[in-house]
């Protein structure tokens, strides 16, 4: 019972942060609150009873896509050769039991029998040992964890295994067992926590200096450091939500040939960590929204509720979605005028509304050529079809276009003279924002475009020329 034919003791592996870098009760339990927010209420009363009963409520509501989790690939990799080697391996995990044999059929190295939780039994630490040594007998199993809470286990087996572990813990399960294998995957924590903040997407920010800049008032140190503060704030606060939506949409993102590599949908941050970030981004933003007007502080949570309304819900709909994130966009500009006190134009968010239309949909159309390549017919979580992409150029091409007609009209109209003393040179803007605009989506043709045209803006050397002649016609035309 404890030797297989080759001499070999079973080899037991955890599944949560060992066989998969990430945590099913997390993943699952997301996933139930994405699925129906109103549960978020019912799980004290779960938790009352038990982790065990607290992991099979989830459970029995939620059903995981086990093909697309992250797993641990030199791991699987050696799991495979033991397993044609004749070793019996064995699946023991805390993670419910339903989902740990959906995780098993999909391997394909596991032997029928699978350790999980159930209602009654959270399969954990102590409970864990008992099973596996009334099952194997001590010291007659192998057992691959990652954590301090398999030390208990690795102390009756005679073999560990130890996954992405850090040093002391080694250590540790060494002076229980014979450690023979430790695998890991070196993590560049910087480059991976700048990436989870998405510090690049901080560009779109720069939104909240317009106001000061369209009234010419950049040389006003006090508006520069109020609008300076909002920038912060909506950063952090738009990064909060940046890793809330990440959290929220792993399924959809493993789907997704560039954004299966985002540090939660790749498993390189943990959930609960990830919900730490969000929580301290938040809060460092809303403390920096304090120190300005009260009007800031209502257009931030104007943004924060349409931003959360969209992870939640607005996504899933055709149109709807980029006609949101246009609003984001625009919903900057507010804040910088909130920030400072400057009332931007209807000119001005007009121009918004439509030019960011036109990015967003340039976002939607590089998605819908990315799949157009593969065997995918729509976009996961998303509502549009491949068969949508001719029509999604057309909308956005137009509404670039339009963008540059609103700013057409804004130089003909009296606002501009009384700004302006050679406003006729404000002409030139047109042409300069019409190569723009057309250049993006011809690049979104060939297949050229990074999926986020913000990102491709601040990585373009072209696009930092056009900035450039566009403030150079400015300053001339005063």
């Amino acid at each position: 019972m404890g030797e297989d034919l080759q001499g070999k003791s079973p080899l037991c592996v955890d599944l949560d942060g060992t066989l998969i870098k990430t945590d099913l009760l997390w993943e699952s339990l997301l996933a139930l609150l994405k699925q129906n927010p109103l549960t978020l209420f019912l799980l004290p009363f779960w938790l009352l009873n038990g982790k065990a009963h607290f992991k099979h409520e989830i459970a029995r509501r939620v059903t995981l896509d086990v093909a697309t989790l992250p797993y641990q690939k030199d791991l699987v990799e050696f799991l495979t050769k033991e397993r044609q080697a004749g070793r019996k391996l064995v699946l023991a995990t805390a993670s419910h039991v339903t989902f740990a044999r959906a995780v098993a059929e999909h391997i394909g190295l596991f032997d029928d029998r699978v350790f999980g939780s159930d209602a009654e039994v959270n399969l954990k630490g102590a409970r864990k040992v008992a099973v596996l040594v009334e099952r194997y007998g001590a010291r007659r199993f192998a057992y691959a964890g990652n954590s301090t809470a398999d030390l208990p286990v690795w102390a009756e087996a005679n073999e560990a295994i130890l996954v992405n572990a850090p040093a002391p813990l080694v250590k540790r399960a060494q002076a229980l067992t014979t450690v023979s294998q430790v695998f890991g995957e070196p993590v560049r924590w910087l480059a991976v926590l700048a990436k989870a903040l998405r510090l690049h997407q901080w560009a779109k920010n720069v939104l909240v200096l317009t106001p000061v800049l369209a009234s010419h008032q950049i040389t006003d140190k006090s508006l520069v450091l109020q609008a300076g503060l909002a920038f912060a704030s909506f950063s952090l606060s738009a990064s909060s939500v940046y890793i809330l939506n990440d959290c929220l949409d792993l399924s959809s993102d493993r789907q997704h040939p560039r954004k299966k590599n985002r540090p939660f949908a790749s498993g390189q941050l943990s959930i609960p960590f990830g919900l730490l970030m969000a929580i301290g981004a938040l809060s460092g933003g809303i403390l920096l929204a304090l120190m300005l007007p009260p009007l800031f502080m209502l257009v931030l949570g104007g943004y924060l509720v349409l931003t959360t309304a969209y992870t939640f819900y607005l996504k899933q709909f055709v149109m709807v979605d980029v006609i949101a994130l246009a609003q984001l966009y625009t919903l900057r500009i507010y804040a910088g005028g909130a920030a400072t006190g400057i009332v931007p134009s209807h000119w001005l968010l007009t121009f918004s509304l439509f030019l960011f239309l036109s990015l967003a949909l340039v976002k939607r159309y590089t998605e819908l050529r990315l799949l157009s390549r593969s065997d995918e017919k729509e976009v996961h979580g998303r509502g549009y079809w491949v068969t949508d992409i001719e029509h999604i150029a057309s909308i956005g091409s137009s509404s670039g276009l339009v963008a540059v007609l609103v700013l057409a009209l804004y130089i003909s109209s009296k606002e501009v003279l009384l700004l302006y003393t050679h406003s006729e040179l404000l002409w030139l803007i047109c042409p300069v924002m019409l190569y723009w605009i057309t250049r993006v989506w011809m690049l979104a043709y060939r297949n050229r475009m990074d999926d986020d045209p913000v990102v491709f803006a601040v990585r373009d050397p072209k696009s930092y020329i056009v900035a450039a002649l566009i403030g150079l016609i400015v300053v001339l035309a005063k």
